[in-house]
């Protein structure tokens, strides 16, 4: 078969690999469809690491992923072969206090598909996954909603962490598909006032036509400033979707006293900082994200009802033997990609929506 693999910094290539064996009673082989290309896939590939975890090459990356099961192991019970499937890439070992506490998003023992160190990505023809990885996409639903639904999970596990109301306003600084997961997200639980900063001027758009209160670019304006006119009282909850220092610096100042600082997005860099002395008399709260935790089934059920939308986000697809030139897309931001869609060649393209086959 093949696969993908980061070669070097900037660097990407396809190869070709051996075919992927089911091992284990509960294994399912799944033959890939679609792969959203994540921010975390693209600091592997422009600087090799995120913080402790350092890419050793060759090694594939992707973990937003949906495809078709090919066969499956003989203990396997939930799905079955020719079933459309999202893949959950976080492997949970069950047993460690952190899964035992409810928390498998922080195991121990955790293996993530596209970690260094851990367990080769998605970006293939075939993978081998456990049978509890596997989330069955209801019979009309897109299958590109199961490769969505891993970005879009951690935007309502970010929300279920902030405790809101809908009362609140909020702000969500930077707008790519973290910044959009938590919009979305936001928006279905009836937040009607979010403040949204993004450098992007066609993210931005996007952000105004979901129905964003406000949207300012940084690069053109003191977002600060412009809220601080509009919402003199400050926000309630501003989530730090980009990993920038300087949006850490806003969130910071414009978050009323008592206010939440949840920070989702990864940063390039190993240390943040703030100014404790404001941080300290507005009595802010912090908390991070970490993936996401029990939310896969509940963010796939959003998609199916029209509760939320994962098409909004893809903006560019590219055929798996372009994965290089959908890479570089990414990394430099061009032509204001929210979300780039690596597209396998489907056994059957009618299963892409669902659809039966026609028998002969």
């Amino acid at each position: 078969m093949k696969k993908s693999v980061l070669t070097g910094i900037n660097r990407i290539e396809i190869i070709n690999a051996p075919f992927p064996e089911i091992k284990n009673g509960n294994d399912v082989l799944i033959r890939m469809v679609v792969v959203g290309i994540c921010g975390s896939d693209i600091h592997y590939y422009k600087t090799g690491r995120i913080g402790s975890q350092v890419v050793t090459y060759p090694f594939t990356v992707g973990h937003e992923g949906a495809g078709i099961v090919e066969a499956v192991g003989p203990d396997v019970a939930t799905v079955k072969p020719d079933d459309r499937i999202a893949v959950e890439p976080s492997i949970a070992c069950g047993i460690c206090d952190q899964c035992l506490a409810g928390r498998p998003h922080t195991c121990r023992n955790n293996l993530f598909l596209g970690c260094p160190g851990q367990i080769e990505g998605n970006l293939a023809e075939y993978i081998v996954m456990p049978e509890q990885q596997c989330v069955k996409l209801q019979e009309d639903q897109s299958i590109d909603d199961g490769a969505t639904s891993e970005p879009l999970a951690i935007g309502l596990y970010a929300l279920k962490q902030a405790a809101l109301t809908g009362n609140e306003t909020i702000g969500i600084l930077g707008f790519g598909p973290i910044g959009m997961s938590v919009f979305q997200m936001a928006k279905a639980s009836g937040i009607e006032k979010i403040f949204v900063s993004e450098k992007i001027d066609e993210r931005g758009g996007m952000a105004k036509q979901l129905g964003a209160a406000f949207v300012g670019n940084p690069l053109k304006e003191e977002i600060a400033r412009s809220v601080t006119e509009k919402e003199p009282l400050l926000l309630d909850t501003v989530f730090e979707c980009c990993g920038q220092q300087e949006a850490l610096d806003t969130a910071i100042e414009i978050l009323k006293p008592g206010g939440k600082l949840i920070v989702v997005g990864i940063p390039e860099f190993d240390r943040w900082s703030f100014p404790a002395d404001i941080a300290r008399r507005k009595e802010i709260s912090l908390i991070h994200i970490r993936r996401q935790n029990h939310c896969a089934h509940e963010t796939l059920d959003m998609l199916a009802g029209g509760k939320i939308d994962g098409s909004a986000m893809i903006t560019h697809r590219f055929k798996f033997d372009d994965v290089a030139e959908a890479f570089d897309m990414v990394a430099n931001y061009r032509d204001g990609v929210m979300k780039a869609m690596i597209d396998f060649t489907p056994k059957n393209p009618r299963q892409l929506l669902g659809e039966p086959e026609q028998k002969q």
